[in-house]
This record gives structure tokens, sequence and C-alpha cells, in this order.
């Protein structure tokens, strides 16, 4: 009689339950890749988004983004209500117009803040001192609260009331109710006499939340409460006085700047006759949905075409088409007034943003790439353990005659609902990451991919071994493996020739993310087959020795190098991601350091020194200042004397030689002109100079003022000199095409100062004062007529507080945490595959008198050779990565300066990387043998087993 056979339920059961582990693991890896691939194009416009919030923010902090002026004159008597007009109130719909013709996906974003009037300089006498003094109708003049003594002007009051900062004040000797004459200076045909009656602090912040006097807003809504005191900023002599600068009325002593009502504005406007220019200005604030709305490339296209278009609407909602005739057509209430004219730097901004950012998602995509393909290993390793555990059953029943196909589909319906299961979370946490709608498609391939994995090993566990008689060969697997390795090589070689030659796309990169995967399984090939010869030498010189580790260990880990191969991989990629990281962060941060001394030339740098000849003098005088350096440049039209061809336009650079080695004795310029013997005046009417392009001994001629030159190239002018910071300056302002010339100022002693292009004098003290510099230099304001000053120390605080880097450093740092910890899962589930058989071997050692201590040690020793030469292979791959992939991972548009940031690695770092990947090797071997020694040798060792 045939016994009834059980319910298979059970087994099922107990199948699933024994699978559960596996499939928990597959659905959190399955919801951590696909969240990852489906948020990695919202999250890279997220990050894109706040790095172009930041570059907006800083390149506004100090100007407004766009501004809209008119002029206007004084108001027509004839008109109704001319007598009784008040020039804040006739703004107002002005202000109210440009406003309301900003384009609607900018509405909210771009609005005025400020409606500002300032009148031409007139002069006083106050504290025994002539002054020139500027007098300013601001709608973000700020209010009672910030008056630390008396009281703003009076929009109604008749006579010309007047405020001052308190570091006017203390500059000037200034107090309340002072009566200060006010005579002709720029303005002329002024008699009057304004009144003193309030001084305020410019701590507080310059305008109130609401609206200003104009009814304008006086914010956009996104201003930033550090961005309140922008008045100080873009009116820098309100907040205290400099000194009096060239060109300007004779006989002064100081410049500054004091508050006044609108009525004072019309009056004295009225008394010269003259006509005056009215400001508004408007600030790009972008919220986060916006900023990543137009971070994009095709987002700053049509940013730029909406910044291109709002001016002309706003020329036309302003004036009509009276604007296109001219003249004085489009009034101002009773004041006849000009059309609108804009000034902005925000396209220019964008167009610079768009190179940085592109070679900043470049950098960040790489690390995803990386994250993404350690995390489909760990897929792999998970698969190979869920297929080792179960191989027995599968054979079983590849026996009874069920097929490999078979049993792969059964396979993919067991994993199924775990990876639907990590598709759904994944895709919830990416809407949740992201802040927009999910790359369906990119989460829906990966899931695909990581359900695919495990069918696909077991059709290859189950696959048909057997050949035909006369067919079985060992040659076979060993030619395969040359050919795919062959394969592998030309595969990783084409990647990178691709991306040196192509570049990187603007959008998801497959060649990108497949570069890290072949590179790593290239490395881990070489490293497979130059591992196991050292070892088996090992072995044999560990065979004279006493004790059965030293040999046992070297030879075990030359047989299973090729098992080991997955786990090698995965501990590559990981280093060679994080120290490729490190490269970026250290590179990053040298380019900085490097692009802040090139602008700045030396501690601090005044541009226009020719110009301001008292200014510079006064700079040169300052507390701290140790010596001073000119630099001075002058564009040349020459030809060569032998044959009268033309030379071409080059850049003449002239530097004290002399003074500049002995304030900066590494500089590369001085060594250079030391090295030439052009450290003197002209001899024998020509002037020596070093050449970047042009034969030595030649003689190149030019004309300046009717008077022929004559220029004697005595060497060539090195390389590393271009990069001289001396040299930044004043080549930031040529072009990669000019041709430069070298030479000492004492070569050019017959040339005029005004006769240079530009001039600059470096200022170099390790302890200047800023504070000091800054007051006789406003860092905002109209440069052509106060030159410009930069300090190094500013310009590395404006590179560090950079969006661009910032989202570029915390996205990389994010990428490798997520592969180190992937990578430790890995690790374990690796180490978990191979536990049986190394567990059976040590409880065959311990049966044969090996202590626990030692067998413990083989185990670690056994592992060794694997962590060594992930260290040698991830290290070497991740400082190679930068030269392999070239100009694909480019930092220069991201630290500008004169080149690319040389990626030097920083050997304490490294050796933290190797000495962390190893601590990650050694804990989950930790874990790994914590779990092995709860079982015991008869788990693993039957009285029958053949070894």
């Amino acid at each position: 009689m045939r016994r009834p056979t059980r319910p298979p339920g059970p087994l099922v059961l107990r199948e699933a339950r024994a699978e559960l582990p596996v499939l928990v693991c597959l659905a959190l890896l399955t919801a951590l890749l696909t969240a990852l691939a489906a948020a990695g194009p919202g999250l890279l416009d997220r990050l894109a988004g706040h790095a172009l919030a930041s570059r907006l923010g800083q390149e506004q902090r100090a100007r407004p983004g766009l501004t809209f002026s008119a002029t206007f004159e004084p108001a027509d008597e004839r008109l109704p209500g001319a007598r009784d007009a008040d020039l804040g109130e006739d703004l107002r719909p002005a202000t109210a117009v440009i406003g309301n013709a900003v384009p609607e996906p900018l509405d909210g974003s771009l609005a005025p803040y400020a409606t500002r009037v300032v009148l031409p300089p007139v002069t006083t006498r106050a504290g025994g001192r002539d002054v020139g003094l500027g007098l300013v109708y601001a709608s973000d003049a700020p209010g009672p609260a910030a008056y630390t003594e008396g009281r703003p002007p009076d929009p109604d009051s008749g006579t010309a009331e007047v405020a001052f900062s308190t570091g006017t004040r203390e500059a000037l000797g200034l107090r309340l109710g002072q009566r200060l004459p006010l005579r002709p200076g720029t303005l002329e045909d002024i008699a009057a006499t304004a009144v003193v009656v309030g001084f305020f602090t410019t701590d507080a912040p310059a305008a109130s939340a609401g609206t200003d006097t104009t009814g304008a807003p006086a914010a956009s809504a996104g201003t930033a409460p550090e961005d309140t005191g922008r008045l100080w900023r873009e009116e820098p002599l309100l907040s205290r006085p400099a000194p009096h600068r060239e060109g300007g009325a004779a006989g002064l002593d100081l410049e500054a700047r004091a508050l006044v009502a609108p009525r004072t504005v019309t009056t004295l406007q009225k008394q010269a006759e003259v006509t005056l220019t009215v400001t508004w200005h408007l600030r790009l604030d972008l919220d986060a949905p916006a900023a990543a709305r137009f971070a994009g490339e095709r987002g700053r296209a049509e940013l730029a075409r909406l910044l291109s278009a709002y001016p002309d609407d706003a020329r036309m909602a302003h004036c009509g088409e009276r604007a296109a005739y001219g003249g004085m057509y489009c009034p101002v209430g009773p004041h006849p007034g000009s059309a609108l004219e804009d000034t902005t730097r925000l396209s220019g901004v964008l167009t610079a943003f768009g190179t940085r950012w592109n070679q900043a998602r470049t950098i960040i995509s790489f690390g995803l790439a990386s994250l993404l393909v350690v995390g489909l290993l760990t897929v792999v390793v998970t698969a190979s353990l869920a297929v080792r555990r179960g191989l027995r059953t599968l054979r079983l029943r590849r026996a009874r005659g069920a097929s490999p196909t078979g049993l792969a589909l059964a396979a993919a319906g067991r994993t199924a609902p775990a990876v639907l299961l990590g598709l759904v979370a994944g895709t919830a946490a990416a809407r949740a990451v992201a802040g927009t709608a999910p790359a369906y498609g990119y989460g829906l391939l990966v899931a695909l991919l990581v359900w695919l994995v495990l069918p696909a090993l077991t059709r290859y566990a189950l696959r048909d071994r057997t050949t035909s008689p006369g067919h079985r060969t060992t040659a076979g697997p060993a030619r395969r493996r040359l050919v795919a390795e062959a394969a592998l090589l030309l595969l990783a070689a084409a990647g990178v020739l691709a991306l040196r030659v192509r570049g990187t796309a603007s959008g998801p990169d497959p060649l990108l993310a497949a570069v890290p995967a072949l590179l790593g399984l290239v490395t881990v090939a070489v490293l497979v087959r130059c591992l196991p010869p050292p070892l088996r030498l090992l072995a044999r010189w560990a065979v004279r020795r006493r004790g059965a580790v030293a040999l046992l260990a070297p030879a075990r880990a030359a047989r299973d190098a090729p098992a080991r191969a997955l786990a090698l991989l995965v501990l590559v990629v990981t280093l060679a991601g994080a120290v490729f990281g490190q490269l970026v962060t250290g590179t990053l941060a040298d380019g900085r350091r490097e692009a802040a001394a090139w602008r700045a030339g030396a501690d601090a740098a005044f541009l226009g020194a020719a110009r301001h000849p008292g200014i510079a003098g006064q700079l040169a005088r300052t507390d701290g200042v140790r010596g001073t350096v000119h630099v001075r440049q002058l564009r040349v039209d020459a030809t060569t004397s032998a044959d009268g061809d033309r030379y071409g336009v080059a850049s003449l650079l002239a530097v004290d030689a002399a003074r500049l080695r002995a304030l900066a004795p590494g500089s590369r310029t001085a060594r250079a002109l030391d090295a030439a013997r052009v450290t003197g005046p002209a001899r024998g009417g020509e002037t020596p100079v070093l050449a970047t392009d042009g034969r030595v001994g030649d003689v190149l001629t030019h004309t300046l003022h009717g008077q022929r030159r004559r220029l004697r190239i005595v060497g060539t002018l090195p390389e590393t000199v271009l990069h001289d910071p001396a040299l930044g300056p004043l080549r930031g302002s040529t072009t990669s095409r000019d041709r430069l010339l070298l030479t000492d100022n004492r070569a050019l002693g017959d040339i005029a100062p005004d006769d240079f292009e530009q001039t600059a004098l470096l200022l170099y003290g390790p302890r200047l004062d800023v504070a000091a510099l800054r007051a006789l230099v406003p860092r905002v304001g109209a440069h052509a007529a106060t030159g410009e000053l930069r300090v190094r120390a500013e310009e590395e605080a404006e590179a560090a507080a950079d969006g661009t880097v910032r989202v570029l450093v915390a996205a990389h740092t994010a990428t490798t945490a997520l592969t180190a910890l992937l990578a430790l899962l890995a690790l374990v589930l690796d180490l978990t595959l191979s536990a049986p058989e190394r567990t059976r071997t040590t409880a065959y050692l311990r049966t044969l008198g090996m202590p626990a201590r030692s067998a413990s040690a083989l185990h670690v020793l056994q592992l060794l050779p694997l962590v060594l030469a992930a260290v040698a292979g991830g290290t070497a791959l991740g400082l190679a990565l930068p030269e392999l992939l070239g100009p694909a991972l480019s930092l220069r548009d991201v630290t500008g300066g004169p080149a690319a940031p040389a990626a030097g690695p920083d050997p304490v770092s490294v050796a933290a990387l190797g000495g962390g990947l190893t601590l990650l090797v050694a804990v989950a071997a930790g874990l790994e043998t914590f779990r092995a020694r709860r079982r015991g040798a008869g788990a693993v060792l039957r009285l029958t087993e053949e070894r």
C-alpha cells in the first residue's frame, strides 16, 4: 500500500522561514538602491538649487543683482500740486509698476527692496576739516529704533535735516543740532544750511519688515537675516567717511554720506537746477523649489531668458511706447523723467555657475555610481549566500527532474514580494528625499537588476557541467578566464578613453556609472593574478619553520584568492572611492587657497594704484603693512625688428623685482627675473624682457605716444611664472591668447603712470589691519573712483563659503560613508558564505591538536593578504583616477585660479583610510568569528565525512 504524501505546506513554510533573513536583506538593499537611483536626478537638482541659491546670495551680498535707473528733472511748476509734491510718494507708483512687471515664474523671488537717490557731493566743514558730503535718500533707511541719538529726518520739514552714522559722528566730531553750511561742490549753485537731527548705528537692520516709505516691499520673500544690512554694504560711506579720492573737488580731506528726507532732495535739486538719478535695487532670492527648478541646464536657460525679457517689460509698463523716443517723456509725478535703464550681472553669474556645477555634478555622480556598484555587489553576495545555503535542496530537485530554468523561475517568484516591497519603500523614500517626483524608470531598472540576480545565480549553479568525450580539457576554463580578463581590460580602457575624449553628459551618464566598476574589476583581476605567486613562495619558506599556522595561512590564501575576488572587488571600489573623495576635498581646499592667493596677489592688493596715488600711499602706511610691491601692465602691439613682421598684441608686465624678492622670497617671478638678470633699468635704449613666445635675442618694437621703443627678448618666460600669485591681480584681466612679456619696473621708469593699462599695489604683512584698509577703500563702491582693494583673508573666507564646494564635499562624504556601510555588510555576508568550509577546516585542525588561539590566528592571517591586496589596489586606483579620467574630473572650474589645482594626496589621510579599511575587515571577521564560535565541531563534522 502506498504511503500518502505529506502536505507541502509545512515544507514550504520551513523553506520560507529559512530564506526569511535573505529576503529581508534583499528587501532592504532594494529599498536603498532604488531610493538612490530614483532620487539621484532629483537629489542632484536639489543640491544644484542649494548651490545656485548660495552663489546668487554671495554675488548679491554687496551689490544688487538688478538695478533700474531713471533720470528726472525738477518738478514742473505748471502742473497742479507740483509745489507740495513729495518725492517719496511720487516714486511709489513707479516702484509698484517695476514690481508688478516681474515675470510670473519669478513672482516672490524678484522684487524691489530699495529706492535711492544720491545727490552729487556738496562741501561743508566739520571737525576742522573740509568734507565732501553726499546726501542720500534711501527708502530702506533705518527707522527710529536704529537711532542712538536724535531721530530720522522729518519728511515734512522745510529745512534740510541730515542724519549721520555714529562712525561718521566720531570721525567728524559732530553733535546733535549742529548746523552745517552746504556749499557748492560737484553739485553747484547750492547755498543752504543743514541741521544734524540724529545719529544711527549701522549694527541695526537697515530696513524693517513690511513696506518701505515708497510702499514697496522692504525685502523679497527669500531674504536671509544677514542681508538686512545691505544699505551699509551698498553705500559704505554712510557707515564711515573715507579719504578724499583723486579727481574730485580740490582741497577736501574726507568724503562722507548723510541721510536726508525726500523733500530735501527736491529742494536742493530745484535750487541747483540739476537732473538727478533714481535707482531701484532688486535682488533675486530663490527658495528651494525655485532654485532646484532653475539650477539645471534648461532651467538656467529659462531663467536667463526671463531676466533678459523682464527689463523690456518693466520699461513698457513704466512708460509705454514713449520709452522708445528717448528724452523726458516718462514723468515721475510732476518731474519730467526718462525711460528705465537696467544693469545686471546675473546672466554672467548663471553662465559661470553652469560651468562650475557641471563639473561638480560629475564628481558627485562618480560618488553615487561607486555607491550603486558596491550596493549591487552586496546584492550579488547576498544572492550567492542564499544559493549556497539551498544548493543541496536545489540539486535534489534537479535530480528528481526539475529543470534549472524552472528552479530559477521559482527563486524569482520567492524573491518577487521582497523586491516589490523594497521598490515601494525605495520610491517613497526617494520622493521624500528629493522633494520632487522620483525617477521611477531608474528605480524600476535597479529593482529589476536586484530581482534577477538570485535567479541568474541559481541557474548558473545548476548548469550542466558535462562535456562530450574527447572535449574534456583543463585548458578550457583558463582560456575562458583569459579571454574574459582581456575583454574586461579593453572595455575599461574604452570607457576611460571615451570619458577623456567626450567628457561627461549633463544628465545621468551610464558610462560614468560603469567606469568605476570596470576599473575595479580590472584592478581585482590584476590582484588575483599577482597575489598567489608570492603567497606560494611564502608558504614554501614557511615549510622550513616550526608551526602549522605560518604554513597553512599563505597556502590557503593563495588557493582561495579567486574565490575572494568578489569581496576584494567590494573593498577595492570602496577604498578607491574614499581615497578619491579625500583627493577631491583636499584638492578643493588647496585650490580655494590658490585661487584666493591668485586674486589677491599678496596679503592684500590695491588695483588702480597709479590713478589713486594718494590712497595707495595711505594704504602703504597702514598698520601691519610690512612692505609693498608695484605691478604694472602695458598692452603693446609689437613688430620684430629683424624682418618687420607683426609680433602681435602682448601684455607687458613689470614688477619691482628686488622688493618682491625681499618680501616674497619664494616668488617664481622674482627668481626668473634674477636668473635672466632682468633687474635694472633699460640698457642701450632696449628694455630686456622675458617672453612666452619668441626667440631669444629677437628685438621687438612698439610705439607709445609716437615714440618707438625697443624690447629685447633675453629669455623664455617659464610656465611656473604664469601661475605666480604676484601676477594674479593683473593677469586676471588678460585672456589666455595674450602673449606675455615680463620685465623689471625700473626698465620702464620713463613711462608715465597713467600710460599703464592697469596697476596694482601688493601689500605684504602677516597682521594687516583690515578695518583700517577698508576705511580707506570700501569693499563696495565706484571702483573707477576709489580703486579696488582685495584682501586675501576675505577672498579665502568668500571661497570657503561657496555653496558649490560645500555641496560637493557634503555629497561625497555622505556617499563614501554609505559605501563603507554597504561594504561592511557585503564583507560580513561574504565571510558567512565561506564560513562552513573555514569552520570545517578549523574543526579538523582542532581535532588534530591545534590550540584554539592558533586556529583564530590562522583565520586572521588567512584574511591578511586580502586586506593588504585591497589596501594596495584601492589606494592605487583612487590615486590614479584623477589622471585616468583627466578632463572629466577637473576641478579648475570649481575652484577658479590660474590652472587646475594639483591633486596631491595627503599621506596621513591615505594611511587613515587604509587603516579604516583594515578595521572594517577586522570588524567583519570579528562578527563572523563570534557567530562561528556558537557552533560546535559536531555541527560541521560527521564521522563518515571525507575531507
